[in-house]
């Protein structure tokens, strides 16, 4: 079973940072079919937004009415060898330690879980060197956010 960590926000961009500092790698196959929400968070959570982790997967952020809790998942397009991944979700207001989890993983990374009742959240994801945050999205209804591919 999966275990989610919290974390300050300080130690939080350090992970970060190392994840957006490795550089691409060129992929020699064509590419796999979008990876599609595997249901990772449990039952009650749809998905309210999502963002592609280019050429590798793709980053849910979901929500749950019965709950009040947002759950984020990364998923890979095609799992197979272990790889190293990465998600994350907090509070854009600061008012609580990010959730992550990371790993050597075959196909996804997550869950992790946050209150988000009326809360804008940021959240993301990495797939080997390949990561992408969003921020300031959702907000206790459907929003974009801002988002950036590194």
């Amino acid at each position: 079973m999966k275990r989610s960590r919290a974390i300050t926000g300080a130690a939080a961009l350090a992970v970060a940072g190392i994840a957006t500092m490795a550089t691409a790698t060129t992929a020699s196959a064509a590419p796999a079919a979008a990876a599609k929400y595997n249901g990772a968070c449990g039952s009650g959570y749809s998905v309210v937004n999502s963002v592609p982790v280019t050429g590798k997967g793709t980053v849910y952020l979901t929500y749950s009415a019965k709950t009040g809790k947002n759950c984020v998942v990364t998923v890979r397009n095609s799992p197979g060898k272990k790889v190293y991944m990465y998600t994350y979700l907090t509070a854009t207001d600061g008012s609580s330690d990010w959730v992550y989890d990371s790993g050597q993983y075959t196909s996804y990374a997550g869950p992790v879980y946050l209150p988000g009742k009326g809360i804008c959240v940021d959240w993301g994801g990495a797939i080997e060197s390949v990561s992408v945050s969003v921020s300031g999205s959702n907000c206790g209804r459907m929003a974009a956010g801002v988002v950036t591919h590194h």
